[in-house]
């Protein structure tokens, strides 16, 4: 007979309980994985049309949710686009013209009025919404331009297998223009090699300018070319920054969705913009001080003295009598004769009446 040990009993229960937990969790975790996708999806930005199809000249209004809070937002209608494939050539193939720019609300939805052009590519078209600043979100939404042309698109290419085979570098340098405010500008230089199986045609990159810790700023720049597979292209691509802009920047090159390089651009202080300032706060106060001198002088009140003799300065006399002739330096009273020094009425001497008296006090 064999007898049973009194704990035995109570451990079964226990092990069993172990192993319903174990079983339990690991139940739960696709049921919280898929309760995680389903609000990851509910959270992605959406983008829903008044209309599917509409032609030139019409209007449809555009409304969007889920989007960042007070993000600004871009609306284009573009050709030679899938949502599966995006925008096939970049904005290039949008109607850039009648787009609108639309700013989300604090609960990240939107609610604009779109005017409905042709785009410069053929249909198939869809509704692009991205967004301008900060990180990136894009959905596209099908549309029809009514009257529009359609052609099927290119076979897909293996856009997303370039890749960047030498260091980059920024060519150009800063003229005499730069050094008193305006844009810097220089040239990406990139070597790329195609590793895929399809040769790349025309492709659209994406160049990002960041200062500090704020996000890029992107601008498409479309190379024209072709890179067959297993071969290799010098990319130069044009970098601009804006008027004034100073400091340590971040350039990005970006294709598709793989940023392909970064490097960094210190761009010096303009400072023939400070010169300008500085003179400029030396030569208004000098010419202001000048001017208020001139009038002060015009306006104050002048001594009679100064005023009288100003005035025969500046009076030209219409006739002057002529000059009187000059004393001979030999034929003064002192050097001349006696009888003649005698003859010459002295100076405080009243001057004869008659030819009688005169006779008389000269002794004749």
């Amino acid at each position: 007979m064999v007898r049973q040990h009194p704990g035995s009993a109570s451990r079964v229960p226990a092990i069993l309980l172990l192993l319903l937990a174990v079983l339990l969790a690991l139940a739960a975790v696709p049921v919280t994985a898929a309760s995680a996708a389903r609000a990851a999806d509910a959270d992605a930005p959406t983008v829903t049309l008044s209309k599917k199809e509409a032609g030139k000249g019409g209007e449809i209004t555009v409304k969007g949710g889920g989007w960042r809070s007070e993000a600004l937002l871009m609306l284009l209608i573009c050709g030679r686009s899938t949502p599966e494939r995006g925008v096939i050539g970049g904005t290039n193939s949008c109607a850039n013209a009648d787009g609108r720019a639309v700013t989300t609300d604090k609960k990240g939805s939107f609610s604009k009025r779109l005017p409905v052009a042709e785009p410069p590519e053929p249909c198939p078209c869809v509704v692009h919404v991205a967004t301008v600043t900060g990180e990136q979100a894009v959905v596209d939404a099908v549309f029809t331009v009514a009257g529009h042309p359609t052609a099927p698109l290119p076979p897909p290419a293996d856009e997303g297998r370039l890749a960047v085979l030498a260091t980059t570098r920024l060519e150009g340098e800063s003229s005499l223009l730069t050094w008193f405010g305006a844009p810097p500008a220089r040239q990406l230089v990139v070597t790329v090699g195609n590793l895929g199986s399809a040769p790349v045609e025309d492709p659209v990159f994406e160049i990002g300018t960041a200062h500090g810790v704020y996000a890029p700023q992107w601008e498409e720049r479309q190379w024209r070319g072709t890179v067959a597979p297993g071969s290799k292209a010098r990319i130069k691509l044009p970098v601009e920054l804006s008027a004034g802009a100073h400091g340590d920047y971040q350039v990005s090159l970006r294709y598709g969705t793989k940023v392909l390089a970064e490097q960094p651009w210190g761009v010096s202080r303009p400072w023939g913009v400070t010169l300008f300032w500085v003179l400029l706060c030396l030569v208004v106060p000098a010419a202001v001080f000048r001017i208020g001198m001139a009038v002060v002088d015009k306006v104050r009140p002048r001594p009679a003295g100064l005023v009288a003799r100003h005035a025969h300065r500046t009076r030209r006399p219409a006739a002057q009598a002529p000059p009187a002739p000059a004393a001979l330096p030999w034929f003064t009273q002192d050097s001349a004769p006696p009888d003649i020094r005698r003859s010459a009425p002295p100076e405080n001497r009243p001057p004869p009446t008659t030819k009688g008296q005169a006779w008389t006090r000269n002794g004749g």
